[in-house]
Formats: structure tokens, C-alpha cells, sequence
């Protein structure tokens, strides 16, 4: 990355976590994935700590996802995708929504502070507004965006359409690569939130990476 890219980065990230604090959010930066999967160790992810998350490439691509399923963690992990009948899905939801983190990324994050995420079955969004002790989401700089508006316009023509892709959904986004407003039975884009400030001081926590990180 160029000297002068990353040093932007970090004077923005700063500018941010300003706003986050305005915000009962803490905020934390780190220039590499590597020194954010550094980070949640040491700081976050301890032994003994009940953990959980949401569907994230992000939590792929800075190899927290094979830490916390290797075991090496020694956290108490709530994988949802173990769950497979209906009652073993109902205790699992039972179990994240009293797990001590909830993991996650945010599919955009305001100058101001603001996060924005829009989900299809409210997976992410649920467990981010209620219930886990504390929630961690980390985001590349990639998802920052100048305000909600622009929020909403990077999640549904960036972030979305490559999703879908991934999930293999019959949308219009996933066929043409921006989002058409749809209400397909495949559509990921049921539910939209943005979170303005935390009422728990402190829950959200917020680790921005200065790569280019998920969709």
C-alpha cells in the first residue's frame, strides 16, 4: 500500500473513533488484518469467554474464523452452522444471545460514526442490537462511507450484489451487479439498521483495519 494511502487511513480511523466515543462506542485501529486478529487475542478473545458471530468475510480473511474454530482460542464457541435441527437452532439461539461477545463486521460505517447493515433474516442485526455482553465488529477502511445515505447506496450496489454472488441467491443484484429495490424470495436486503449510538456505554466495540477488508 502506498505510504500516503495508509497514512490517510489512520488520520481518518482517528477522526472515527472520535465520533464513536461521542457515541458509547469504543474504537480501535490497526494498519493489518494481522495486527487486528493480534488485537482480539490479546485484548478480547481470552479463555473462558463465550463467543458467537455473524456471517463475515471479513472474520475469514484476518483468520479469526479458523482461530476460533481450531479450539486454539480456548473460548466457548457457538457456531451456528452446527446446529441442524430445529430444536438444537432454537438452544443455539438461546446460547448467542447470552454469549459474553457477538462477532461481527458492518457493511458500512459513517464519518460520523454511524454504523449501517442491512441483512436478510436479521442473523447479524438481531444479536447486534440485544442480547451478547459486548460486540465486536471489524471493518476495513473500505466500508467507511460520508454518511447514511452513502451507507446505504455502498450496501446495496458494493457490498450487496457480490454477496449474493457468494450465497448463490437468484437476485436481480446478483444477475446485473446493482441493486434493483427487489422482493425476490432469495432477497438479502430485508432489513436495514443503523446504529447511531450505543445505550450500553462501551458494548459495541469497533476495530477499523487499513486494508481492504469483505465486501
Amino acid at each position: 500500500m502506498l505510504e500516503s494511502k495508509a497514512k490517510h487511513y489512520e488520520i481518518l480511523a482517528g477522526k472515527i473513533i472520535d465520533k464513536l466515543t461521542l457515541r458509547n462506542m469504543e474504537g480501535y485501529y490497526t494498519a493489518t488484518k494481522e495486527e487486528a486478529l493480534g488485537l482480539i487475542k490479546e485484548k478480547f478473545l481470552t479463555e473462558g469467554v463465550s463467543v458467537a458471530w455473524g456471517g463475515s468475510m471479513t472474520m475469514e480473511e484476518i483468520g479469526l474464523m479458523d482461530y476460533l474454530q481450531s479450539g486454539e482460542s480456548g473460548c466457548i464457541v457457538y457456531d451456528r452452522k452446527m446446529a441442524k435441527t430445529s430444536e438444537e437452532q432454537k438452544a443455539m439461539k438461546a446460547n448467542i444471545v447470552n454469549a459474553d461477545y457477538f462477532i461481527m463486521s458492518t457493511n458500512a460505517i459513517t464519518l460520523d460514526g454511524e454504523l449501517v447493515n442491512i441483512d436478510g433474516t436479521a442473523n447479524r442485526v438481531s444479536f447486534f442490537c440485544y442480547g451478547p455482553e459486548q460486540v465486536l465488529v471489524i471493518a476495513g477502511m473500505n466500508k467507511v462511507a460520508t454518511d447514511v445515505e452513502d451507507g446505504l447506496k455502498r450496501v446495496r450496489n458494493i457490498a450487496s450484489p457480490p454477496n449474493a454472488m457468494r450465497l448463490n441467491r437468484d437476485t436481480p443484484c446478483a444477475k446485473n451487479g446493482r441493486c434493483a429495490d427487489c422482493f425476490t424470495e432469495d432477497c438479502i436486503c430485508s432489513q436495514i439498521l443503523v446504529t447511531r449510538r450505543s445505550s450500553v456505554k462501551g458494548r459495541i466495540k469497533v476495530i477499523l483495519v487499513g486494508e481492504e477488508l469483505g465486501f
